[in-house]
Protein backbone atom coordinates (compact mmCIF):
# COMPACT_ATOMS: atom_id res chain seq x y z
CA UNK A 1 0.00 0.00 0.00
CA UNK A 2 1.17 3.48 -0.61
CA UNK A 3 1.34 5.57 2.50
CA UNK A 4 2.03 8.67 1.04
CA UNK A 5 -0.89 7.95 -1.06
CA UNK A 6 -3.14 6.97 1.97
CA UNK A 7 -1.81 10.24 3.78
CA UNK A 8 -2.78 12.59 0.83
CA UNK A 9 -6.18 10.73 0.05
CA UNK A 10 -6.92 11.45 4.02
CA UNK A 11 -5.73 14.89 4.07
CA UNK A 12 -8.50 15.72 1.35
CA UNK A 13 -11.12 13.41 2.77
CA UNK A 14 -11.04 15.28 6.24
CA UNK A 15 -10.34 18.47 4.48
CA UNK A 16 -13.62 17.89 1.86
CA UNK A 17 -15.34 16.95 5.70
CA UNK A 18 -14.22 20.22 7.22
CA UNK A 19 -15.55 22.32 4.08
CA UNK A 20 -19.18 20.31 4.09
CA UNK A 21 -19.39 21.57 7.85
CA UNK A 22 -18.52 24.35 7.40
CA UNK A 23 -20.61 25.10 4.81
CA UNK A 24 -23.56 23.40 6.70
CA UNK A 25 -23.00 26.10 9.54
CA UNK A 26 -24.58 28.70 6.88
CA UNK A 27 -27.56 26.71 6.62
CA UNK A 28 -30.73 27.81 8.64
CA UNK A 29 -31.39 24.91 10.43
CA UNK A 30 -29.57 24.92 13.95
CA UNK A 31 -30.95 23.56 17.37
CA UNK A 32 -30.45 26.21 20.43
CA UNK A 33 -27.77 24.02 22.00
CA UNK A 34 -25.79 22.87 19.50
CA UNK A 35 -26.34 20.31 16.29
CA UNK A 36 -27.21 20.96 12.61
CA UNK A 37 -28.31 18.76 9.66
CA UNK A 38 -25.32 18.88 7.61
CA UNK A 39 -24.39 18.46 3.36
CA UNK A 40 -23.06 15.05 4.50
CA UNK A 41 -20.23 16.37 6.11
CA UNK A 42 -19.38 12.95 7.82
CA UNK A 43 -18.88 10.65 4.57
CA UNK A 44 -15.47 11.51 3.69
CA UNK A 45 -14.30 9.94 7.13
CA UNK A 46 -16.69 6.92 6.79
CA UNK A 47 -15.54 6.38 3.07
CA UNK A 48 -11.65 6.57 4.26
CA UNK A 49 -12.69 3.93 7.20
CA UNK A 50 -13.75 1.89 5.03
CA UNK A 51 -11.32 2.45 1.52
CA UNK A 52 -8.31 2.16 4.32
CA UNK A 53 -9.65 -0.10 7.37
CA UNK A 54 -11.57 0.62 10.70
CA UNK A 55 -7.85 1.47 12.65
CA UNK A 56 -7.10 3.88 9.67
CA UNK A 57 -10.84 5.29 10.22
CA UNK A 58 -10.61 5.57 14.00
CA UNK A 59 -7.55 7.26 13.53
CA UNK A 60 -8.54 9.94 11.07
CA UNK A 61 -11.81 10.61 12.92
CA UNK A 62 -9.56 11.38 16.05
CA UNK A 63 -8.24 14.35 13.84
CA UNK A 64 -10.92 14.92 12.78
CA UNK A 65 -13.07 15.32 16.56
CA UNK A 66 -10.31 17.75 17.09
CA UNK A 67 -10.61 19.63 14.06
CA UNK A 68 -14.36 20.04 14.76
CA UNK A 69 -13.49 21.07 18.39
CA UNK A 70 -10.84 23.71 16.45
CA UNK A 71 -13.98 25.18 14.20
CA UNK A 72 -16.97 24.94 16.74
CA UNK A 73 -14.56 27.13 19.06
CA UNK A 74 -17.14 29.95 19.75
CA UNK A 75 -19.45 26.94 21.14
CA UNK A 76 -16.65 25.20 22.89
CA UNK A 77 -15.47 28.16 25.11
CA UNK A 78 -19.65 28.87 26.13
CA UNK A 79 -19.06 25.42 28.13
CA UNK A 80 -15.88 26.94 30.29
CA UNK A 81 -18.04 30.42 31.33
CA UNK A 82 -17.96 29.55 35.50
CA UNK A 83 -21.98 30.42 36.04
CA UNK A 84 -23.18 28.07 33.63
CA UNK A 85 -20.96 24.92 33.95
CA UNK A 86 -18.61 22.68 36.27
CA UNK A 87 -15.04 22.20 34.88
CA UNK A 88 -15.79 18.44 35.38
CA UNK A 89 -18.77 18.86 33.22
CA UNK A 90 -17.06 20.96 30.50
CA UNK A 91 -15.00 18.95 30.04
CA UNK A 92 -17.29 15.80 30.00
CA UNK A 93 -19.39 17.56 26.96
CA UNK A 94 -16.16 18.04 25.35
CA UNK A 95 -15.23 14.84 25.20
CA UNK A 96 -18.34 13.03 24.53
CA UNK A 97 -20.16 15.53 21.56
CA UNK A 98 -17.01 16.16 20.11
CA UNK A 99 -14.04 13.74 20.24
CA UNK A 100 -16.24 10.43 21.52
CA UNK A 101 -19.00 11.41 19.15
CA UNK A 102 -16.78 12.24 15.49
CA UNK A 103 -14.38 9.39 16.57
CA UNK A 104 -16.99 7.44 16.41
CA UNK A 105 -17.51 8.00 12.85
CA UNK A 106 -14.22 5.93 12.48
CA UNK A 107 -16.17 2.38 12.62
CA UNK A 108 -17.57 3.28 9.22
CA UNK A 109 -16.04 0.43 7.62
CA UNK A 110 -16.86 -1.68 9.69
CA UNK A 111 -18.82 -4.14 7.03
CA UNK A 112 -16.34 -3.54 4.43
CA UNK A 113 -15.64 -7.37 4.28
CA UNK A 114 -18.98 -8.13 5.24
CA UNK A 115 -20.45 -6.97 1.47
CA UNK A 116 -19.25 -7.86 -2.19
CA UNK A 117 -20.87 -4.34 -3.18
CA UNK A 118 -19.34 -1.17 -1.88
CA UNK A 119 -22.23 0.10 -2.27
CA UNK A 120 -23.89 -1.53 0.44
CA UNK A 121 -20.84 -1.84 2.97
CA UNK A 122 -20.62 2.22 2.59
CA UNK A 123 -24.13 2.42 3.75
CA UNK A 124 -24.56 -0.29 6.55
CA UNK A 125 -20.94 1.19 7.72
CA UNK A 126 -22.49 4.97 7.49
CA UNK A 127 -25.37 3.69 9.25
CA UNK A 128 -23.57 2.23 12.26
CA UNK A 129 -20.74 4.78 12.57
CA UNK A 130 -23.95 8.15 12.76
CA UNK A 131 -26.09 6.07 14.82
CA UNK A 132 -23.12 5.47 17.77
CA UNK A 133 -22.33 9.60 17.37
CA UNK A 134 -26.31 9.53 17.86
CA UNK A 135 -25.78 7.19 20.97
CA UNK A 136 -23.37 8.90 22.08
CA UNK A 137 -24.88 12.62 21.61
CA UNK A 138 -28.04 10.95 23.64
CA UNK A 139 -25.62 10.18 26.47
CA UNK A 140 -24.12 13.59 26.88
CA UNK A 141 -27.45 15.13 26.21
CA UNK A 142 -28.68 13.14 29.32
CA UNK A 143 -26.34 13.51 31.28
CA UNK A 144 -25.37 17.44 31.17
CA UNK A 145 -28.50 18.95 28.92
CA UNK A 146 -31.68 17.11 30.82
CA UNK A 147 -32.34 20.15 32.94
CA UNK A 148 -33.53 22.03 29.86
CA UNK A 149 -35.97 19.42 29.12
CA UNK A 150 -39.30 20.90 31.01
CA UNK A 151 -38.35 24.26 28.63
CA UNK A 152 -37.80 22.15 25.49
CA UNK A 153 -41.13 20.43 25.64
CA UNK A 154 -43.10 23.37 25.91
CA UNK A 155 -41.83 25.35 23.28
CA UNK A 156 -43.96 26.66 20.93
CA UNK A 157 -44.41 23.46 18.09
CA UNK A 158 -44.04 20.84 20.94
CA UNK A 159 -46.65 21.81 23.14
CA UNK A 160 -49.26 18.55 22.41
CA UNK A 161 -45.85 16.11 22.16
CA UNK A 162 -44.53 18.12 24.87
CA UNK A 163 -46.99 17.84 27.85
CA UNK A 164 -48.02 14.37 27.06
CA UNK A 165 -44.06 13.62 27.48
CA UNK A 166 -43.62 15.56 30.56
CA UNK A 167 -46.95 14.28 32.34
CA UNK A 168 -45.57 10.92 31.83
CA UNK A 169 -41.74 10.90 32.42
CA UNK A 170 -39.71 12.83 34.92
CA UNK A 171 -36.18 13.33 36.69
CA UNK A 172 -33.74 11.23 34.91
CA UNK A 173 -36.31 9.47 32.25
CA UNK A 174 -37.15 12.89 31.18
CA UNK A 175 -33.93 13.92 30.69
CA UNK A 176 -33.43 10.50 28.62
CA UNK A 177 -36.02 10.92 26.70
CA UNK A 178 -35.48 14.72 26.14
CA UNK A 179 -31.95 13.71 24.41
CA UNK A 180 -33.58 10.94 22.74
CA UNK A 181 -36.04 13.29 21.16
CA UNK A 182 -33.83 16.59 20.64
CA UNK A 183 -30.43 14.89 19.00
CA UNK A 184 -32.82 12.97 16.50
CA UNK A 185 -33.87 15.96 15.36
CA UNK A 186 -30.71 16.50 13.76
CA UNK A 187 -29.00 13.41 13.64
CA UNK A 188 -31.84 10.95 12.16
CA UNK A 189 -32.26 13.12 9.37
CA UNK A 190 -28.36 13.39 8.63
CA UNK A 191 -28.25 9.44 9.23
CA UNK A 192 -30.91 8.74 6.26
CA UNK A 193 -29.28 11.65 4.13
CA UNK A 194 -25.51 10.00 4.35
CA UNK A 195 -26.87 6.78 3.76
CA UNK A 196 -28.32 7.41 0.51
CA UNK A 197 -25.30 9.56 -0.92
CA UNK A 198 -23.21 6.44 0.20
CA UNK A 199 -25.33 4.05 -1.57
CA UNK A 200 -24.58 6.53 -4.70
CA UNK A 201 -20.92 7.66 -4.28
CA UNK A 202 -20.29 3.53 -3.54
CA UNK A 203 -21.64 2.61 -6.79
CA UNK A 204 -18.52 4.57 -8.69
CA UNK A 205 -16.14 1.44 -9.20
CA UNK A 206 -12.80 3.35 -8.42
CA UNK A 207 -14.18 5.24 -5.27
CA UNK A 208 -15.34 1.89 -3.41
CA UNK A 209 -12.33 0.19 -3.73
CA UNK A 210 -10.75 -0.82 -0.76
CA UNK A 211 -6.97 0.68 -0.76
CA UNK A 212 -4.98 -1.97 1.40
CA UNK A 213 -5.65 -4.66 -0.97
CA UNK A 214 -3.79 -4.37 -3.82
CA UNK A 215 -6.40 -5.23 -6.55
CA UNK A 216 -6.09 -7.14 -9.81
CA UNK A 217 -5.02 -6.45 -13.45
CA UNK A 218 -8.80 -7.11 -13.95
CA UNK A 219 -10.03 -5.00 -11.83
CA UNK A 220 -7.66 -2.05 -12.55
CA UNK A 221 -8.74 -2.36 -16.59
CA UNK A 222 -12.52 -2.56 -15.68
CA UNK A 223 -12.40 0.92 -13.57
CA UNK A 224 -10.48 2.53 -16.58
Amino acid sequence: MNKTRRMVESGILIAMAMVLALVSKVLPFHLPFGGSITLVSMLPIVLLSYRYGVKWGLFSSFIYSLLQIIISFDDVKAFFVPQDYKMTASIGIIFLDYIAAYTALGIGGIFRNRFKKASSALVMGSVAALMLRYIIHIISGTIFFGAWAEWFFTQEGFYKIGQTILDTFSGNSLALVYSIFYNGLYMIPEIIITAVAAGVVGAVPVIGRKMDIIPSAKTIAAEA
